[in-house]
């Protein structure tokens, strides 16, 4: 009887800790919320029937055909690049005169619900790569009119778009940015380290990221949290957006993903989940314009990463831009400071902002385009 009424006590005092720690990440996520308007929200079917949702800015003055797809990575949401300004992308191309289209993929945020028969954590990278990206694509161009998109992808978001490029909706893209994204995966120790903890710690589902970040989140720039400078510079963002960004933009990791970057990682590989496509070299086939660019303090896509990926790439219109002290920026950039750095509205975005105009076609005075509007309830995307 006395073992029956401990392990009741026990069990009582773990959900009065998890009820205590539920209304505390309420409070945060309330308390850390976001000043600006809402974006517009717009519901894509894949042709697998999961419902993405999509985040939009358009131009109050559209200049460009082209609208730009902006694409989190991992354990990230669409506020990677819809955050507040100035530190959101999506505000200042819109600002420049773009139709901006911010993804979450399946199972995160607003796309988290899958349709009946799938399930989240057998959700891999294969499946943003043939389902997610080419529905993304087929939605902006109907919403705009436009013949060809722009891809700008963050660390997986960049890898995304390189896979997808080498498909059947890469005719559709007009030009291709990898930001912080590494095709290559040498054998960092620490980092082989984390990513096996997490594909195990994601058992049997995944791994809620985003219950940790939140809880967190208060602490942030009075504390630094151990292991902090693999994902970013500390002292290049400041306290105030580290804490919104924790509170905001963190998100859950499927186990199959995490299983394939762990794949990637002990195998130094960029392919699909059953090892049967080299997304890496196909690199060399693409033909659109490429921009590669990343941050001098990168752990996770070094320069040396960087320029080797740069080198593969096939394209004859490609660019190398490294973020940092070395090229006379304020600060040397890390992997999150690329988009969160004090240095990143007057450094980044000028820098993307100018390649996006250079390589799309503008739009004259008035001149509109022919569109067919996606309606907010799910679509049918053709087979790619």
């Amino acid at each position: 009887m006395d073992a029956v009424r401990w392990t009741l006590w026990i069990l009582l005092a773990v959900l009065a800790l998890l009820g205590v720690n539920g209304l505390w990440v309420l409070a945060v996520r309330r308390w850390y919320r976001l000043h600006t308007a809402e974006p517009e929200l717009l519901k894509v079917r894949c042709q697998d029937g999961w419902e993405l949702t999509v985040h939009v800015r358009r131009a109050a003055n559209r200049r460009f055909e082209e609208p730009v797809l902006l694409c989190h990575g991992l354990a990230a949401n669409r506020c990677t690049f819809d955050f507040e300004p100035p530190y959101s992308l999506a505000h200042a191309l819109s600002e420049a005169g773009f139709d901006c289209f911010s993804v979450e993929w399946r199972g995160i945020g607003h796309s988290r619900l899958p349709p009946r028969g799938r399930r989240w954590p057998d959700v891999t990278v294969d499946d943003l790569v043939t389902q997610d990206g080419p529905a993304l694509i087929e939605q902006a161009l109907a919403q705009t009119g436009a013949r060809r998109a722009f891809w700008v992808g963050h660390s997986l978001g960049g890898l995304v778009g390189y896979a997808v490029a080498q498909g059947p909706a890469g005719p559709k893209l007009a030009g291709l940015l990898a930001l912080g994204s590494p095709v290559f995966f040498p054998a960092d120790p620490l980092i082989r380290r984390l990513i096996y903890v997490g594909s195990k710690a994601a058992w049997p589902r995944g791994f809620r990221n985003e219950w940790i970040s939140r809880t967190l989140a208060p602490f942030l720039g009075y504390v630094t949290l151990p292991l902090s400078d693999v994902i970013i510079n500390p002292k290049h963002i400041l306290p105030p957006t580290q804490r919104k960004v924790y509170a905001n933009m963190m998100a859950s990791m499927s186990r199959n993903v995490l299983r394939q970057f762990q794949d990637w990682i002990d195998h130094d590989a960029f392919r699909s989940f059953d090892g049967s496509v080299d997304w890496r070299a196909g690199l060399a086939r693409l033909s659109m314009p490429v921009m590669v660019m990343g941050g001098s303090l990168d752990r996770l896509a070094s320069p040396k990463n960087l320029r080797a990926q740069y080198e593969l790439v096939g394209s004859p219109d490609k660019h190398l831009h490294v973020f940092g002290c070395e090229r006379g920026d304020k600060m040397d950039y890390g992997h999150g400071d690329l988009l969160f750095g004090t240095g990143a509205p007057l450094e980044v975005h000028p820098e993307i902002r100018g390649w996006l105009a250079a390589h799309a076609t503008p739009l004259r005075q008035g001149e509109g385009l022919a569109t067919t509007q996606v309606s907010p309830g799910p679509v049918a995307v053709p087979t790619p």
